[in-house]
Order: structure tokens, then sequence, then C-alpha cells
């Protein structure tokens, strides 16, 4: 009995470094999305008013990248404490209650993003099965850039649920960092 016990916060240690390293990863990822982004707004400045060309897809690839980026960054962030946050009524409460409040919070954002997660996997899935594309000259798959959707949210949900086991397992946000 003692080895099953004593092997949960082993796995739960397990699973939470490598989400963490996961949300890393997925930091990098939008990061080059939004360096791709800045570069081809550059390339298409110059192609517009320096070779005085027109043109067609940038915009359109910019903004999926940009829209991409902020999904997929969405973890990276949690990881990081990043996102906003009031801490005026946990520092108000005892350290119980504020760990009752993190707790329930947590779960919170936990269902919430779950849904989010369900609805955004079956955007992505009817755009996929329908073969949508977008109204443009370009006609990108729309399935493409709906897949952030999907990817993204499971990681910030993947990110939510490695924090809530660090509460649960009475871990602060200080220790944590």
């Amino acid at each position: 009995m003692e080895t099953i016990l004593s092997a949960r916060p082993i796995a739960a240690r397990g699973f939470q470094r490598a989400v963490g390293w996961i949300s890393e990863v997925s930091g990098w990822c939008a990061a080059a999305m939004i360096v791709s982004a800045v570069l081809l707004t550059c390339q298409m400045i110059f192609v517009r008013f320096v070779l005085n060309a027109s043109t067609v897809w940038q915009t359109e690839i910019v903004i999926y990248l940009m829209v991409g980026a902020t999904l997929i960054g969405l973890a990276f962030v949690q990881k990081h404490k990043g996102h906003v946050n009031v801490d005026l009524l946990p520092l108000w409460l005892s350290p119980a209650a504020a760990r009752a409040l993190s707790i329930l919070t947590q779960t919170a954002a936990v269902a919430v993003i779950a849904v989010c997660l369900f609805y955004g996997f079956e955007f992505w899935h009817f755009a996929q099965a329908r073969g949508w594309t977008s109204d443009t000259v370009t006609a990108v798959p729309l399935w493409i850039p709906y897949l952030a959707l999907p990817v993204g949210l499971s990681l910030m949900l993947l990110q939510l649920i490695a924090d809530l086991l660090d509460t649960l397992q009475g871990h602060s946000e200080q220790e944590a960092s």
C-alpha cells in the first residue's frame, strides 16, 4: 500500500515535468511564429512600397500566425504566471483560505478550458471534414490555421492540470517558479 501511495506523487511530478517541458517548447514555437509574422510583414512592406508590386497572401498568413502564436503560447504564459492575476483577495485571506480559493479557481479554469477545447476541436473538425477554405485568393484550407485551437487549448489544459496538482500537493507559487 505504501508503494502505491508513494508512486502517485512521483507520477504527478513526472507529469508536471513533462507538461512544463511541453509548455516551454510551445512558448518557443509561439515566439518563432511571431518572428515569422514580423519578417513576413517586413517582406510585405518591401514588396508593396519599394517594388510597387501587389501582395496577395501575406496579410492573411500574418493574421493566422499571430492568432496561432497566441493560442500555442497560452501554456507557456500560464507556466510562467504571465496571465492577468488579481492577488489582493488571496493576500487578505488566511493561507488555508487562499489555498482553497486557488484550488477553486484552478478547477474552474480547467472546466472552462475543457469546454473551450471541446468546441475548438469540433470547430476544427468541421473545417477539416467539410473542406472549408478561406474566402481569399489564397484559399487556405482552414483546418490548418484552426488546428491552433485544439492544440493550444490542449496545451493550456495540461498546464492548468499540472498547476492544480502542484497546488494540491501543497507547493506555493514561489516554490514552483
